[in-house]
């Protein structure tokens, strides 16, 4: 069967202040309860915000090394999920759900990439 990336893309300069409020929270842990009885879910996690990533970077021959924070970047990679699924239309519709849990003044967006087998 087989695995997919999902990875929650957030727009850190716009969400709520204090972060989710304790209903999204109910509602997302009732999710991952939900998905992970199902069999579905792998792993996932939230990640830190950009201001405290490091970029490792290649370009001409030569690596660079940039700590965070990123200006120019609109939405960042908030969180993360490795889900198996039947196929990618199970793993779009799972990432849909999850994407519903978030209180309407969240902008998120859920990338689902399948992973390739060795």
């Amino acid at each position: 069967m087989p695995r997919f990336l999902t990875m929650i893309r957030v727009d850190e300069k716009n969400s709520p202040e204090g972060g989710p409020s304790p209903e999204m929270g109910e509602r997302m842990g009732a999710l991952l309860e939900e998905i992970t009885k199902a069999g579905v879910m792998l792993e996932t996690a939230g990640l830190t915000p950009s201001a405290q990533t490091t970029q490792v970077h290649w370009e001409g021959g030569r690596l660079s090394v940039t700590d965070g924070p990123f200006t120019e970047a609109k939405e960042v990679v908030g969180g993360y999920s490795i889900t198996q699924c039947k196929d990618k239309a199970e793993a779009v519709e799972w990432a849909g759900r999850f994407l519903r849990t978030h209180d309407e003044q969240w902008t998120v967006t859920a990338e689902v990439r399948e992973i390739i087998e060795g």
